[in-house]
């Protein structure tokens, strides 16, 4: 049962109870007080339907901010995912960026595409030796 519902039986009641709204104290006060209860009775409705309609609203704000995040941090996941598969090193002997890979990597060579020299690939940990060599090894022939 709704508020209004609830509003409705009492003001039925007070009819019933055939009070004089007009002489009667008593039943001026009944008569305002039902008054002011279907004012709030239906007030209280709309609030209700306002709060169900912002909620629908919500719901579709929620749906296109996915969407939106979707779109904008995917791509930005793909780059930071493309950036780790390789890195450039420069070549010892001409100067020019080598791109190494994966590949490359399990191989345990790279060759650079400019002067075709062919370079043993070594990865260590220490900082120093990247610095010094820049992460490709000049095999000792």
């Amino acid at each position: 049962m709704t508020i209004s519902e609830k509003v409705a039986y009492l003001k039925g009641l007070a009819e019933g109870l055939d009070l004089d709204t007009t002489k009667s104290k008593e039943g001026k006060l009944i008569s305002v007080m039902i008054g002011i209860m279907e004012e709030l009775a239906m007030s209280v409705e709309d609030l209700e339907e306002n709060a169900l309609n912002l909620g629908e609203e919500i719901d579709v704000l929620s749906d296109d901010l996915a969407d939106v995040e979707e779109v904008v941090f995917d791509e930005d996941e793909d780059a930071g995912d493309y950036d780790d598969d390789w890195f450039e090193v420069e070549c010892p002997t001409c100067g020019a960026d080598i791109l190494v890979d994966d590949e490359a990597l399990v191989d345990g060579e790279v060759e650079c595409p400019s002067c075709g020299t062919r370079y043993a690939m070594e990865l260590t940990d220490d900082e120093e030796d990247e610095e010094e060599s820049g992460g490709i090894e000049v095999p000792e022939d």
